[in-house]
């Protein structure tokens, strides 16, 4: 066999030759871009020297390749989002233009005060500010000193016993002390002008002799038993002695009744 057949590759099982261990590995796609790479695939297996050779065809064919690749073009930054709009504000209006007539009229000023009419009503004021301090002082006078019921005082004369009539009421206390004075029967006694019903003053009657009280119509004898009327019991008797003057003292912060048989006391009536 010659020397020719040897180096030629056996064919493999396609029917196509068997490629040399030896031979650099081109792309077809290499080849096809650059001829010179399939010549250079051929003469590798003759010429081991060759290999640096064909290693710069292939970095030559890669970079072709890169510069034949189209370049995918970058994408543009996503767009930032708006900020939303506000409206805006309106312009306040202009002031409507003054007519002729509004623009030639002159400003209006206050009225001047005279000095005497200033005066007069300064002594106004002062009189006004017067009496509020007097309306005040007053009322807090009142509450330094309050109202006070002043009641005639329990014990209290009323005169001699001679002064007074026999079988006579004598009225002169009732108005001042709320009492009457009777002499009767060689006694003097005093009965307290009060109905025992619901308290109101009943008023004596000489025509009638008897004491008749104005708002329900009880009535009572001379010497103070009740007869008629709602008052359930005879009127009530008040304390009499004779002072050391000798005049007839009356205490009214003690009464006798005499459904209780009190009229008997000897504090409740005087012998005449």
């Amino acid at each position: 066999m010659s020397q020719e057949n040897k180096e030629k590759p056996a064919p493999d099982a396609k029917g196509g030759s068997r490629r040399n261990p030896d031979e650099p590995n081109v792309p077809e796609w290499a080849s096809a871009l650059n001829p010179a790479l399939k010549s250079t695939e051929g003469a590798a297996g003759e010429a081991p020297g060759k290999s640096d050779s064909v290693a710069g065809a292939e970095s030559s064919a890669e970079k072709t390749a890169a510069v034949a690749e189209p370049a995918v073009p970058p994408k543009p930054p996503a767009a930032a989002a708006k900020p939303p709009v506000t409206p805006a504000a309106k312009k306040p209006e202009p002031p409507a233009p003054l007519s002729a007539a509004q623009a030639k009229k002159p400003p209006v000023r206050p009225p001047k005060i005279e000095r005497r009419e200033f005066l007069s009503w300064l002594s106004l004021g002062w009189i006004s500010f017067s009496a509020a301090s007097a309306a005040g002082l007053t009322a807090m006078g009142r509450f330094f000193f309050p109202n006070v019921l002043f009641e005639p005082p329990s014990k209290f004369k009323v005169g001699f016993p001679q002064d007074f009539i026999e079988g006579e009421v004598d009225l002169r206390f009732k108005q001042k002390y709320r009492v009457w004075i009777i002499k009767e029967n060689g006694q003097l006694y005093a009965l307290l002008a009060k109905c025992t019903h619901l308290g109101c003053t009943p008023n004596w009657l000489p025509a009638e002799n008897k004491f008749k009280c104005p708002c329900h119509g009880s009535g009572f004898y001379k010497s103070g038993i009740n007869f008629e009327g709602p008052a359930p019991r005879p009127l009530e008797r008040v304390k009499i002695s004779l002072s050391e003057d000798g005049q007839i003292l009356l205490d009214k912060g003690t009464v006798y009744q005499q459904e209780k048989g009190q009229w008997n006391d000897p504090s409740s009536f005087l012998r005449a």
